[in-house]
């Protein structure tokens, strides 16, 4: 008899620790789904079904292209070192007010035959702004540029790198794309030379490499050279943005 007692609470016993650990699994589960919802709902890389898309690659060739949105002292170096290495086409995106503050060096890319496009004009979050802020955000950005005469800007990327449709849809009415990238060399954590290169020696045919030559972006001019001589060692082609563009299909995902 102690032992069908004994047994019977074993079965009882094991009964609950099975309901608890269904209830801690679908609890984790839908923590999960969540999670993996809201990255998704964040997600930079978007496109409108039938209406404007945000580049992030292409089908072949490789562009570089620089984040500008603050400082003074990297962005010289940099283009030295792509000077030095004959490389022809890059793509610069620049805040509006910084190049406002550095007439010498917009004016230098231009000269120099890089291809510029807009980082907004102040680093904000375009998702976090309603939609009219946005367009306000990227007028006078479009102002900024027209009085230094950078003309015929076509591109865009959102300060942040956040946007959502309504950054499509009104950069669109601006006249400009939406372009994101493909690979991040995190090189504005300055994680050492040699790892800002290892990042990008993923790079393949088609990608959009993101570089800073920000202040932030410490390592980057150092980390340039064997960048360009990974690229060119694995026969793809530097191009700007625009170029990778009019040469072929690009990506881009869409949202409901």
């Amino acid at each position: 008899m102690d032992e069908v007692v004994k047994m019977n609470f074993f079965y009882v016993l094991s009964g609950k620790t099975v309901k608890q650990i269904a209830v801690l699994v679908i609890a984790a589960f839908f923590t999960a789904f969540f999670l993996y919802i809201e990255n998704i709902s964040l997600s930079p890389v978007f496109s409108t079904k039938d209406g404007p898309k945000a580049v992030y690659r292409g089908d072949k060739d490789l562009a570089l292209t620089f984040n500008i949105g603050w400082g003074d002292e990297k962005a010289e170096p940099i283009l030295d070192v792509l000077k030095k290495e004959n490389v022809k086409s890059a793509t610069f995106f620049l805040a509006g007010s910084w190049a406002e503050r550095h007439p010498d060096t917009v004016s230098r890319i231009v000269k120099e035959g890089y291809e510029i496009g807009i980082l907004g004009y102040n680093y904000e979050d375009y998702t976090e702004l309603e939609d009219v802020k946005i367009g306000q955000d990227i007028s006078r950005a479009k102002e900024a540029f027209k009085k230094l005469n950078v003309k015929d800007i076509k591109l865009l990327r959102a300060p942040t790198g956040h946007f959502d449709e309504r950054t499509l849809k009104i950069a669109e009415r601006y006249g400009l794309t939406v372009v994101h990238w493909s690979i991040d060399s995190k090189d504005w954590t300055n994680p050492g030379v040699k790892q800002i290169a290892a990042n990008i020696q993923k790079a393949e045919k088609g990608d959009i490499v993101l570089l800073h030559a920000s202040d932030s972006a410490k390592q980057t001019a150092k980390a340039l050279p064997a960048i360009i001589e990974d690229i060119r060692g694995r026969g793809l082609t530097l191009v700007s943005v625009s170029e990778m563009i009019a040469n072929g299909d690009v990506k881009s995902k869409e949202i409901n």
